[in-house]
C-alpha cells in the first residue's frame, strides 16, 4: 500500500483532499512506474480539484500534473526504452494527474531524464511553466528581439519567467498586476513596464507606453476583464494567446475590431502543442529548459515545503495571495 492524495467530489481544495492508503500501482504496456520524489502545486491541480479545468478526471482520482521522481518498474514491451530509464531520476509528466502519491504510473514517453546537477526542486517543477513559457514565446507567437509582449498575470511564478526570458532573448515585457505592490519588485526583476489593472483601463495604460498603435503580441491566464483588456491593445496583425480561465470569466471579443485590424485571439493548452511535436523537437525543448534552468532564467522559485499529510495546508498556502515562491509537496527521498 501507498500514501495518496484523493479527493471523492470537486470542490474547494482543502476541504476535499484527504490523504488515503491506497494500493500501489502496476505499469502496463508502454508505462513505467516511478517513486515521486516531489510534485509541485500548480493552479492547473486547483482548478481540476474544483472541477473547472478543461479535462477532468473520472472520481475518485489524485492530483498532480508534474513532478520528479524516479523510475523503480517498467511494464511489458518496454526493453530498449526501459533499459534507458530504469534506475533513473526522470520528469514526471502526468497528462491525467496522479503524482500527489509515493508512486504513479505514466506513459513511458513521459518520463524525462533529467541532468544530476539540477535540484530535485527544480526539476519537479521544469515542465509546466517552464514549456509554457518557451512554447507560447519561441515557438508560437516567435516574440522577435526588440518587440514588446504584453502579459498579465505577472507577479506569478510563470509571469517571472516570462520577463526573466525577455532579459534573455531581448524583447521587452509590458506587465500587468494587481497590485501595485507588485511594480517595483518587477521592475527590479528586470521587467522594462508594469503597470495596474486598478489604475484604470488597461488599453489606455498600455499605450502611454508603447504608443497608440498598441502591441503585438500578449498572453493572458486570467480571463474576464484583463483578457478583454489586452485584446483591446493589440496593434494591426497583433496576435492573444490566451493559456488560462484563473477567473473563469469570458474574454470579450470586438469582432469588428478582429476583422480590421486582422487581429488573432487563440487558445493554447501545453498538452495539445507538445502532442503535436516529433520527438527532436520535444527533445530540444528540455535540453533548452534545462539549459534555462541553470541560468536562472527558468528556474522556479521555491516556496515552502509540506508532506503529503499537510496537505490541507499546503493547497492554502499556494493560494495566499501575493505569495512568492512556488509551494511543493515533499513525497519521498532520492
Amino acid at each position: 500500500m501507498m500514501k495518496a492524495v484523493v479527493f471523492e467530489k470537486f470542490g474547494e481544495p482543502a476541504e476535499v483532499l484527504t490523504v488515503r492508503d491506497v494500493p500501489i500501482p502496476e505499469p502496463g504496456r508502454g508505462q513505467v512506474r516511478v517513486r515521486m520524489i516531489a510534485s509541485p502545486i500548480n493552479p492547473s491541480d486547483l482548478l481540476v480539484t474544483r472541477g473547472l479545468y478543461g479535462v477532468l478526471p473520472k472520481l475518485p482520482a489524485t492530483p498532480g500534473f508534474e513532478g520528479v521522481g524516479v523510475v523503480d518498474r517498467i511494464g511489458p514491451g518496454l526493453n530498449p526504452l526501459g533499459r534507458i530509464v530504469l534506475g533513473k531520476r526522470v520528469v514526471v509528466i502526468n497528462s491525467k494527474g496522479g503524482n500527489w502519491a509515493e508512486y504513479a504510473v505514466i506513459s513511458a514517453r513521459h518520463a524525462r531524464p533529467f541532468p544530476d546537477d539540477l535540484p530535485d526542486e527544480q526539476v519537479a517543477s521544469a515542465f509546466v511553466n517552464p514549456a509554457t513559457v518557451l512554447a507560447m514565446i519561441r515557438h508560437v507567437l516567435r516574440v522577435p528581439a526588440g518587440a514588446w509582449l504584453l502579459q498579465s498575470a505577472a507577479g506569478s511564478n510563470l509571469g517571472r519567467m516570462v520577463i526573466k526570458l525577455g532579459r534573455h532573448d531581448g524583447f521587452k515585457t509590458l506587465n500587468v498586476v494587481r497590485r501595485r505592490e507588485a511594480i517595483d519588485e518587477l521592475k527590479a526583476l528586470g521587467a522594462d513596464a508594469v503597470i495596474s489593472s486598478s489604475d484604470g483601463p488597461i488599453p489606455d495604460q498600455v499605450r502611454r507606453v508603447v504608443g497608440e498603435a498598441g502591441v503585438k503580441y500578449a498572453i493572458d491566464p486570467v480571463g474576464g476583464d484583463t483578457g478583454t483588456g489586452l485584446f483591446e491593445s493589440l496593434t494591426a496583425d497583433g496576435r492573444l494567446l490566451l493559456y488560462g480561465t484563473l477567473t473563469g470569466e469570458p474574454v470579450c471579443i470586438n469582432s469588428r475590431h478582429m476583422i480590421a485590424g486582422r487581429i488573432r485571439a487563440e487558445g493554447f493548452w501545453l498538452g495539445h502543442w507538445m502532442a503535436r511535436q516529433n520527438i527532436p523537437t520535444s527533445l530540444k525543448l528540455f535540453r533548452e529548459i534545462a539549459s534555462l534552468i541553470r541560468a536562472g532564467v527558468l528556474a522556479t522559485e521555491p516556496g515552502p515545503q509540506f508532506s503529503l499529510d499537510a496537505i490541507s495546508d499546503a493547497v492554502r498556502e499556494a493560494e495566499v495571495v501575493g505569495r512568492r515562491g512556488k509551494v511543493l509537496l515533499k513525497i519521498t527521498g532520492n
